[in-house]
């Protein structure tokens, strides 16, 4: 039985796994029907020497999204966006999502406002005003890292109450649900997760340590939205529960990755952006049955 019809909105790669290349697997396997529609098609991330492709313009996506519209193929459960690198390209999501919310008034919207990392954007700057006035207040669930919280909100989160505020921030524009995938803010060798929730009148406020993994996995954060969509869906907006199952997969996907990449690299040797792409079908099981280790702590 389908959990729901995704329309999921963010970058390609021929190889590789990144944006949709790593999210339609994971979430085809937990029940989910996905359309994808690529904001760049490329033949592989940006961490590679070369990259080459092609970029899809507001016009471009407009044009899909009529088409879904003429023949009424656009009933969608959820949206889904990720990477997209053009500001008109982004204010044309804000368009496409009230078509949707036309057919399916009860569309969830999730959002990774992808735009940088490690204090150092990787869009055009005229996005963030974009995300910020057009996007985020329509957001159902987002869930950006440490950097684009402190971007979103214009606030410094360099303690734990730091980021509550930039949350509470984030939750006054509408958000239901705000997820840090992983912080600065954990203890040695491990990330903090943190989580909350709004809705109702209802307040729920999570936090989660993380083992930290010896190296720089792209992609995680694309992996990580997809698995937190999908498993709000399947619990019933059971934010604990749904970030516990989240993160015992993305911990599988990152460990299995990991120790392959170490393996073909050979002892000594730093592992290559080649080695070290996720390993999603191989984890197929860990998609469906996620081993839960790291618990939540409910803050309240």
């Amino acid at each position: 039985m389908s959990e729901g019809r995704i329309l999921s909105i963010q970058s390609h790669v021929v190889s590789g796994y990144v944006g949709n290349k790593c999210v339609t697997f994971p979430l085809q396997t937990l029940g989910f029907d996905v359309d994808a529609i690529n904001s760049v098609q490329l033949s592989n991330h940006t961490g590679y020497k070369v990259v080459k492709g092609q970029i899809l313009n507001e016009k471009d996506l407009e044009d899909l999204v009529s088409g879904l519209i003429e023949n009424s193929l656009h009933n969608y459960s959820h949206l889904l966006t990720g990477y997209v690198g053009s500001p008109t390209f982004l204010r044309e999501i804000s368009k496409t999502l009230g078509e949707l919310r036309k057919k399916n008034p009860n569309i969830v919207y999730v959002c990774d406002p992808v735009m940088g990392d490690n204090g150092k954007m990787y869009v055009p700057e005229s996005l963030l005003e974009i995300y910020k006035t057009s996007i985020i207040p329509l957001a159902d669930i987002v869930t950006p890292n440490h950097y684009e919280l402190e971007l979103l909100t214009g606030k410094p989160v360099k303690s734990l109450p730091d980021a509550w505020i930039a949350i509470d921030a984030l939750h006054d524009k509408g958000c239901k649900t705000v997820v840090i995938s992983s912080t600065d803010l954990g203890t040695k060798g491990n990330l903090l997760a943190i989580a909350s929730s709004k809705t109702n009148g209802k307040r729920e406020k999570l936090l989660m340590h993380i083992p930290l993994l010896d190296a720089n996995f792209t992609g995680s954060g694309d992996l990580f939205t997809a698995l937190f969509l999908a498993w709000m869906t399947k619990t019933g907006n059971n934010l604990r529960l749904s970030l516990e199952k989240t993160i015992g997969t993305e911990q599988a996907v990152l460990k299995r990755t990991l120790a392959r990449a170490k393996s073909v690299a050979g002892p000594g040797n730093k592992p290559s952006c080649e080695q070290l792409e996720l390993r999603i079908v191989e984890s197929k099981s860990d998609i469906e049955n996620p081993d839960v280790q790291c618990k939540c702590e409910v803050i309240e």
